[in-house]
């Protein structure tokens, strides 16, 4: 194969097709030198070269362009042509994997397919069962969009450095655990950017338009990741166990892409634009979704309502005066972790609580043998009252 070489501004680059343990190849552009090409061919005999001003992202699936103007996509092509056909496996492990929303689960890939810069909800599959489809799932959309879907553990998502994932597609997360709220915040205020800043390893940092979605299992199915209740953005399912075991899906369903596709194109999509992420949130609502927001809202909630009650009822006061800091050390005391950040979204967006004062007001901390220590602070403080505590308690 005549071997082929790119200049994108300075910087020259080698096409290379990387084989892969399946027995594919993938392309790739790794970083050349003129001094390795002049050895490789001579000077006078160097081979053509490619020249682009720059790399730019543009996601289009159906009718996808790989140089736009002077600049050359870094966006791959979907390499299935789709045509028509039957796709038995495929519909059958979706209606394995959605259920009875199977219509929300096919709009969902019909966009994703057709409209990839349309911003979606946070789809997370949550079991604590084996041998349920969850990676699969992230298997076959990997299958599907190739190098625009990539595989991120926990640990990238705290990680500065973004330059490997920040201009796909979809960020897919197997056995995720993200139990700190920045974590949360930071998908969440991802999946509704627009642009984003591209980090690294020894280079500056630049602002791209930002696409991804997200895609995230976990075997934990109480509180794989903090979600506040009045969140709208995550889209969780309970996936059930499959009932027999087929050890050659993978493969059939590979078979059966080019005609999934065709569906998707030709497919009327059972819903409408009704939201930034296209679904109303009372479409996405589900069970599972609520017992992640009831298990990490109630025990912070519970907690603070319970000392504060007690506090009251010491003092014989009918409210309390505090800062979300001022709980920190008591949930914690409780066994339980969280931030000021979530705290502060319980009192405000929960409670529907006010911090309009600003001066000084006295916090009391309970001590083991039940002692009460008051502390003099001032900052921004809420007045909880009794009935803000009954609505949480009774």
């Amino acid at each position: 194969m005549k071997e082929k070489y790119i200049r994108i501004g300075t910087s020259l680059y080698k096409v290379v097709q990387r084989p892969l343990i399946s027995g594919d190849y993938v392309k790739e552009k790794i970083l050349w030198s003129y001094e390795t090409l002049r050895q490789d061919y001579g000077k006078n005999n160097l081979p053509e070269i490619e020249k682009y001003d720059g790399f730019c992202i543009i996601s289009d699936h159906v009718n996808y362009s790989q140089v736009h103007g002077t600049y050359l996509n870094q966006y791959e092509p979907v390499n299935h042509v789709p045509y028509s056909g039957e796709f038995p496996y495929i519909r059958s492990f979706l209606e394995h994997i959605f259920g009875e929303q199977i219509e929300l689960g096919l709009d969902y890939l019909q966009i994703l397919y057709t409209r990839p810069t349309q911003m979606l909800p946070i789809l997370l599959l949550v079991s604590n069962e084996r041998n349920t489809g969850k990676t699969t799932f992230l298997r076959f959309l990997k299958m599907i969009f190739g190098k625009n879907a990539t595989f991120n553990t926990n640990e990238d998502f705290r990680s500065q450095f973004n330059a490997d994932w920040a201009h796909r597609l979809l960020v897919l997360v197997d056995e995720l655990l993200l139990n700190k709220m920045e974590d949360t915040e930071k998908i969440k205020n991802l999946s509704t950017a627009g642009d984003y800043k591209i980090e690294a390893k020894g280079k500056d940092r630049r602002e791209i338009e930002f696409f991804a979605k997200f895609v995230l299992c976990s075997n934990n199915e109480k509180n794989p990741i903090i979600i506040p209740k009045e969140e709208v953005r995550f889209w969780v399912r309970k996936i059930n166990p499959v009932e027999k075991d087929n050890i050659r899906l993978r493969e059939q369903m590979v078979k059966e892409i080019p005609y999934f596709l065709y569906y998707l194109l030709n497919r009327k999509l059972s819903t409408q634009n009704t939201s930034r992420m296209w679904f109303s949130p009372a479409m996405l609502e589900t069970s599972a979704l609520q017992k992640i927001k009831k298990y990490n809202t109630n025990k912070i909630e519970m907690e603070i309502a319970t000392y504060c009650l007690e506090l009251m009822e010491r003092l014989e006061r009918d409210k309390v005066l505090c800062c979300p800091a001022d709980f920190l050390d008591v949930i914690r005391n409780a066994g339980l972790k969280t931030d000021i950040t979530q705290v502060r979204s319980i009192l405000k967006d929960g409670w529907g609580l006010r911090s309009d004062k600003n001066s000084d007001y006295t916090f009391y901390h309970i001590g083991i043998d039940g002692e009460l220590f008051p502390m003099k602070k001032k900052g921004r403080y809420f007045e909880i009252g009794r009935d803000d505590i009954d609505k949480i308690l009774l």
